[in-house]
C-alpha cells in the first residue's frame, strides 16, 4: 500500500509536468514550425493543403441560397437567425501544438455550423463537473423554471399542454418528461414539440408526411436522430441551469482561458429571447440550420481542438474534466459514430477510412471540421471542403508523418 501511494505522489506531479511540458500558444501568438522541424515530408503536407483548396464545395457562397438549395424542401425552413456570405476554403494543420500549414484566409470569421454544437455539450459539461447538473441521468426537466418568452413569436400556444399560462414548458409533455441530459447530449431523446417556431418534425423529415405530427414516439436513448430544434431544447435548458447567456459562460470558461480572440460571435434566433431572473436573455442556437449559431475563424476553432486533443486541459488548467472529454468520446448505443455532440467518431473507421480508430471530429455543415487525431497529436480545420474529400484529405496528411503506420491509409 505504501509504495502504491509513493508511485500516485511521484505520478501526479510528473502528469502535471507532461501537461506543461506540452506546447500551448499565447493568447496571441501561435508559433509556427515547418514540418521538417518535425521530419513531416513538406511535400505531402504541401498537397494536402493545395487538395483542400482544389475540393472546394460547390455550394453557393452566398450563404442564404445554399441553405434554400440544401434545406429549402423542409417545412419551415426559412432562416431566422443571421446568416453571412463564406470565403474561399481554407484551414490549418497543427502538429504537437503547432501550426505547420495554413491555406486560404484562416483569419475570416464565418458559420462555423453544427461545430457550435460542441461548444453547447462543453459548457452542459463544464456545469456537470461544476454540479450544476447533478447526474446526466437526471430528467431534464426537473432543473428548469417557467419559461417567460419574451417575444410572443416565441410561443406556439397549440403545441404548448398549459398553453393559458404566460409561460413556456418545452418538457412537460409525458413524453418529454422521460427525456434526461445525455439523451439530449447523444441525440437520442425523440423530443417532441416546436421551439422558436420549428417543429421537431420539420427539421430533417422522413418521407412520409402522413406521420409527421401522428407517428408514435422513440423510448428515450434508443433511437439516434440528428435534429437541429431538439439541440436548440437542450441549448435552452442550459441557458436556464447557467442561468445567464451561453456565449457570456463560453468566453468566461473555455475562449478567454484558451486565449482566443475576441471576434468570435455566438448568434441566435431573432424571437428566442427569454425572460431570466429580469434579464433579456437570448436562447442561442446550436448550429447554422437555421441561422444563427457560431461565427468564428480557424485559428479559434484550432484552440478548441487542441483543449478536446489534450483531455480538456489547457498548459496546466483543467477546462473540462478528463472524465467528460472520455464522456463526449464514447460511442452513442444507437450510433456507434457519435458521442456527445457534435463529437463524429470514427470507432468502426467508416468515417475516415484513412485515420485511427480512435480519430474524432467536430463537424458542421459546410463543411467545416475540426479533425482531431490523438493517436498522432495532429489537428486539422477545414472549411469549405467538399464533404466527400475529407477523407482523402486526411490519407494526404497523415502520409506526412515520419512512422507512419502503411495500414491507416488504404
Amino acid at each position: 500500500m505504501k509504495k502504491y501511494l509513493a508511485f500516485l505522489l511521484f505520478v501526479g506531479p510528473f502528469h502535471a509536468f507532461a501537461q506543461k511540458a506540452m506546447y500551448y500558444p499565447s493568447a496571441h501568438q501561435w508559433e509556427h514550425k515547418s514540418p521538417s522541424f518535425f521530419n513531416l515530408d513538406s511535400n505531402k503536407i504541401r498537397e494536402a493543403s493545395d487538395y483542400a483548396k482544389a475540393h472546394e464545395t460547390n455550394q453557393p457562397k452566398n450563404l442564404w441560397l445554399s441553405q434554400a438549395m440544401q434545406f429549402g424542401k423542409e417545412p419551415f425552413s426559412d432562416p431566422i437567425g443571421p446568416m453571412a456570405d463564406r470565403g474561399p476554403a481554407a484551414g490549418i494543420i497543427i502538429y504537437k501544438g503547432y501550426i505547420i500549414a495554413e491555406w486560404g484566409n484562416p483569419s475570416a470569421v464565418e458559420m462555423t455550423h453544427s461545430v457550435t454544437k460542441s461548444m453547447v455539450s462543453s459548457l452542459v459539461g463544464i456545469a456537470y463537473d461544476k454540479g450544476l447538473i447533478r447526474s446526466l441521468e437526471d430528467k431534464v426537466f426537473t432543473y428548469l423554471p417557467p419559461i417567460e418568452v419574451a417575444n410572443e413569436e416565441g410561443k406556439d400556444l397549440s403545441q404548448n399542454p398549459l398553453a393559458k399560462t404566460s409561460f413556456i414548458y418545452p418538457f412537460e409533455t409525458s413524453h418529454n418528461r422521460k427525456i434526461n441530459w445525455e439523451h439530449l447530449l447523444r441525440q437520442t431523446s425523440d423530443w417532441e414539440g416546436v421551439l422558436w417556431g420549428k417543429p421537431d418534425w420539420a427539421d430533417r423529415p422522413s418521407d412520409k408526411p402522413a406521420e409527421w405530427t401522428t407517428r408514435q414516439r422513440f423510448e428515450p436513448g434508443t433511437v439516434y436522430k440528428y435534429n437541429d430544434t431538439r439541440v436548440n431544447a437542450l441549448t435552452l435548458a442550459a441557458t436556464l441551469v447557467w442561468r445567464k447567456p451561453l456565449p457570456e459562460v463560453l468566453r468566461e470558461n473555455i475562449m478567454n482561458p484558451i486565449g482566443a480572440s475576441n471576434t468570435w460571435a455566438w448568434t441566435g434566433y431573432k424571437n428566442a429571447w427569454i425572460v431570466v431572473d429580469g434579464k433579456m436573455i437570448q436562447s442561442v442556437s446550436g448550429g447554422g440550420h437555421f441561422g444563427g449559431g457560431m461565427f468564428i475563424n480557424s485559428y479559434d476553432m484550432a484552440r478548441f481542438g487542441l483543449l478536446t486533443l489534450r483531455k480538456g486541459n489547457w498548459n496546466g488548467k483543467q477546462i473540462l474534466s478528463e472524465n467528460w472529454i472520455s464522456k463526449s468520446t464514447s460511442p452513442t448505443p444507437a450510433n456507434i459514430g457519435y458521442g456527445f455532440m457534435n463529437y463524429f467518431l470514427n470507432t468502426d473507421r467508416k468515417l475516415y477510412p484513412s485515420a485511427p480508430a480512435k480519430a474524432y471530429a467536430h463537424i458542421g455543415n459546410g463543411t467545416n471540421a475540426i479533425y482531431v487525431d490523438p493517436e498522432n497529436d495532429m489537428i486539422a480545420v477545414v472549411r469549405w471542403m467538399d464533404d466527400k474529400s475529407m477523407n482523402g484529405f486526411i490519407k494526404i496528411m497523415l502520409s506526412a508523418l515520419p512512422s507512419h503506420d502503411a495500414k491507416l491509409v488504404k
